[in-house]
């Protein structure tokens, strides 16, 4: 049973950073591309950051320059580094994983950036 399993999430002032992690398993992890979601509320969920099999990341334009994607194939696990955070990236991040037609998600967790 594919099983993916966020973390790092929480409250983080203007300008901080947050390092969010995903733990994969039930799946060849290193067959698998990963991507980072998220959800703000009333607003669909958005893309923003894709890493396929062989490393090759893609993001969002309103992250492009602040966020990192990274994967460790070892410990099965999809990372992004979160750095001059906004209000505006408040939302649920979620952790996807896809491989041809199959596709599962995360819980999330909610990142929060504020005063």
């Amino acid at each position: 049973q594919v099983q993916l399993v966020e973390s790092g999430g929480g409250l983080v002032q203007p300008g901080g950073s947050l390092r969010l992690s995903c733990a994969a398993s039930g799946i060849i992890f290193s067959s698998y591309a990963m991507a980072w979601y998220r959800q703000a509320p009333g607003k669909q969920r958005e893309l923003v950051a894709t890493i396929t099999s062989v490393g090759r990341k893609n993001y969002a334009d309103s992250v492009k320059g602040r966020f990192t994607i990274s994967r460790d194939n070892i410990r099965n696990t999809v990372y992004l580094q979160m750095n001059s955070l906004k209000p505006e990236d408040t939302a649920v991040y979620y952790c996807n994983a896809s491989l041809q037609s199959f596709s599962s998600w995360g819980q999330g967790t909610q990142v929060t950036v504020s005063t």
